[in-house]
């Protein structure tokens, strides 16, 4: 393998083998899903709104309330959950029960691509030249697939996945995991986010995925002198959400200063030190989350 490059499927067609294999994983996927009492995905409809922040957010603050909580840092083009998290580059280790997920300051067991590349590479696929697009979607099914049949995740009362932006990855998501307890939408206020994450419900409505409900992120500008929150993003699109889906807006998180610099830092879990507004924002959509049944597929 080349450094850097982590191959999935380094073939130029199928092999005849490979029903066997997947349906092989298939049954790893159930094994280990046997043991998490639910699995949340954490969706949104374009990048740039912080999904993969709250989801971190989300993990750390269940984490640390006892607990136990695995992370899936499911964007394999952009990973940020281990940078988020404090998880340091080749901390990954191989068990004989399979890949040992490393563990957050917070108590958060991680599995992310950023764990298999070398610190600055990007991923890259090994595909036919005139099938690259093709093949590149069945690879990233793959990983997830491997992500978690391939991972000794234990015992977990929750398994978080950080999904890429748009709806593809929660339809694959939920062929792999039937019973998914459902999936949050992370927006921003602005109507561009709106309409972005309003496709993806569409996808998870017409799959009859439950949706737990929707998290509006950098809301407004706390101000810490005088407590006051002003607009920071034009519209209103998580209450927009929450009436045209039926979903509870759980909470409208506002922007911290505070919050940038520990992310920033990998110690999202020293920022509760100095718990405000956002914080107890977080704190209510995990409260949604422990709330949750285990899913049932619809």
């Amino acid at each position: 393998m080349t450094p850097g490059i982590r191959t999935y499927h380094d073939v130029d067609e199928i092999p005849s083998g490979l029903p066997d294999q997947i349906a092989a994983q298939d049954g790893r996927v159930r094994a280990r899903l046997a043991a998490v009492g639910s699995v949340v995905g954490i969706m949104s409809g374009k990048g740039g709104v912080g999904k993969s922040l709250i989801a971190a957010l989300l993990a750390t603050a269940l984490a640390r309330r006892g607990d136990r909580v695995g992370l899936i840092d499911a964007d394999l083009n952009g990973p940020s959950a281990a940078r988020l998290l404090g998880v340091e580059p080749g901390s990954l280790a191989e068990g004989s029960d399979g890949l040992q997920p490393p563990v957050s300051p917070a108590g958060v067991r991680l599995m992310s691509m950023a764990l298999l590349l070398e610190p600055g590479r990007a991923l890259d696929w090994r595909e036919p030249a005139d099938a690259g697009f093709v093949w590149r979607g069945a690879q990233e099914r793959g990983a997830l697939r491997e992500f978690i049949s391939d991972v000794a995740w234990g015992t977990l009362d929750v398994l978080l996945v950080d999904l890429p932006p748009g709806a593809q990855r929660l339809a694959e998501l939920h062929g792999l995991v039937p019973e998914l307890a459902g999936a949050v939408a992370v927006t921003i206020p602005s109507p561009a986010s709106r309409d972005s994450v309003a496709r993806s419900l569409d996808l998870a409505r017409a799959r009859g995925l439950r949706l737990p409900g929707i998290v509006e992120n950098m809301s407004g500008v706390h101000c810490d002198d005088c407590g006051a929150v002003s607009p920071l993003h034009a519209g209103n699109a998580g209450e927009d959400l929450a009436r045209r889906f039926e979903a509870p807006l759980l909470a409208r998180v506002p922007f911290d200063r505070r919050l940038g610099a520990a992310a920033d830092a990998g110690r999202l879990d020293a920022w509760w030190a100095e718990a405000g507004p956002a914080a107890a924002a977080v704190e209510r959509v995990a409260d949604a989350l422990r709330a949750l049944p285990a899913g049932d597929g619809g």
